[in-house]
């Protein structure tokens, strides 16, 4: 009797340890020596060769990853897509130099700016083939969450007068130029003195597809200084100007279960002061409230819950004012935005930084590396109080995760 009940308590134990480890694999594209790479799990798969990859993209159901092929200069950048059930790359249609691309979240059709045209892809035999214009004027845009419309930014015009309005169109996706599918969602005015910009970028929507956030983005000196972060919702009533920051599109985050924007604050091109994480509620507020404490600067950040916020921080470097500029050393910190505890979480070496964090699931992965130019390794925690662990070694960029979405 004792025997069976030992043994039935080891079948017990191994149960639920196997539950407790059974965290889902994680499926990541990357670049290394500019070539194309998969890893899921522990098994690492190049899929390019003689290339010069960059921005690679998973369409919303994992099959295809799209990414440019051009050369070190960025002269030439030509769109492809990677099958993977057929192992194999391909072009949609023959040297199409695209601008910016995006996935529906919905199918398997790609939308990319060729030019100042907006244009999607056709479908044949299960895959992307062929193409159809969809608008022309087109700087910028987004899928809808519905996968039916854009929202796209026409950049303004410099009259006599001065710089015209950015103007927001609401798009239908099979439009194919009709006037009758296209229609004005919103026009940004723009001055000098309060919100400066020509164009708007870096379209992301809130969890429920109320609100959409941008970067306006004025001309090309000034936003290496500053840029515009705003808000409108899905009507295209509300609209309002958040603050001032830099143009990273990762330092902009909308919470997982709330209408809750994070953001990295703060002007100034060099990393070494006045960078800020902060949060604002929708309806926007004027006095979000800011998390980062003084004499510390965050360059890098993502929500880890409803109520967590990771960031990468580092020092700030209020003595160097010329010459090289030099290295913030980055650690993560956890966020407690309810209560605003805030703890340090990885501990990299004398002479390393950590940055890039990104939750994946339950997950939190970051990049490790001897500074921002060199290339480095992605590293994961199953949980901010568990071991970390090395999952890639000797990559140029933070991988792109493939997440399975919610339907």
């Amino acid at each position: 009797m004792k025997i069976r009940v030992f043994v039935f308590l080891l079948i017990i134990l191994g149960f639920h340890a196997g539950i407790a480890s059974a965290e889902p694999a994680l499926k990541a594209a990357f670049i290394r020596d500019h070539q194309l790479w998969i890893k899921q799990g522990e098994k690492e798969v190049q899929l390019t060769k003689d290339a010069y990859v960059r921005s690679p993209q998973w369409s919303y159901d994992g099959r295809f990853i799209a990414y440019t092929d051009g050369d070190e200069s960025g002269g030439r950048s030509e769109l492809y897509i990677y099958d993977m059930e057929k192992k194999e790359s391909f072009q949609h249609y023959p040297h199409v130099k695209v601008f910016g691309f995006k996935w529906s979240p919905v199918r398997n059709q790609l939308a990319y700016t060729d030019g100042t045209v907006l244009n999607i892809t056709r479908e044949k035999n299960g895959r992307p083939q062929g193409f159809e214009n969809v608008s022309l004027g087109v700087s910028s845009f987004e899928w809808t969450p519905d996968g039916k419309e854009f929202i796209v930014s026409a950049e303004s015009s410099l009259t006599p007068a001065g710089w015209e309005p950015i103007r927001l169109f609401k798009v239908a996706s099979n439009a194919n130029l009709s006037q009758d599918k296209i229609h004005p969602f919103y026009t940004i005015q723009t001055n000098e003195s309060d919100l400066f910009a020509i164009y708007a970028n870096d379209f992301k929507w809130s969890y429920d597809g109320k609100w959409l956030s941008m970067i306006a983005i004025p001309t090309a000196s000034w936003s290496n200084d500053s840029n515009s972060l705003c808000v409108i919702d899905n009507q295209g009533e509300r609209f309002q100007m958040i603050g001032n920051m830099l143009g990273f599109k990762d330092w902009v985050k909308w919470a997982p279960a709330s209408n809750q924007l994070a953001y990295i604050s703060g002007e100034g091109r060099f990393f070494v002061k006045d960078k800020k994480t902060a949060i604002a509620d929708m309806p926007a507020i004027k006095n979000e409230k800011v998390y980062t404490p003084q004499g510390f600067v965050d360059l890098g950040l993502d929500w880890l819950s409803q109520n967590e916020v990771i960031v990468a921080r580092a020092k700030e470097n209020l003595e160097w004012n010329e010459g090289p500029v030099p290295t913030m050393y980055t650690a993560l910190y956890v966020i407690d935005i309810g209560s605003s505890i805030q703890k340090q979480i990885t501990f990299p070496k004398k002479g390393q930084l950590d940055s890039n964090p990104l939750v994946v699931g339950d997950q939190l992965t970051w990049m490790r590396r001897s500074s921002e130019y060199t290339p480095g390794e992605v590293w994961v925690k199953n949980g901010i109080n568990e071991e970390e662990h090395v999952w890639l070694k000797d990559i140029e960029e933070a991988p792109v995760f493939y997440q399975e979405r919610d339907n």
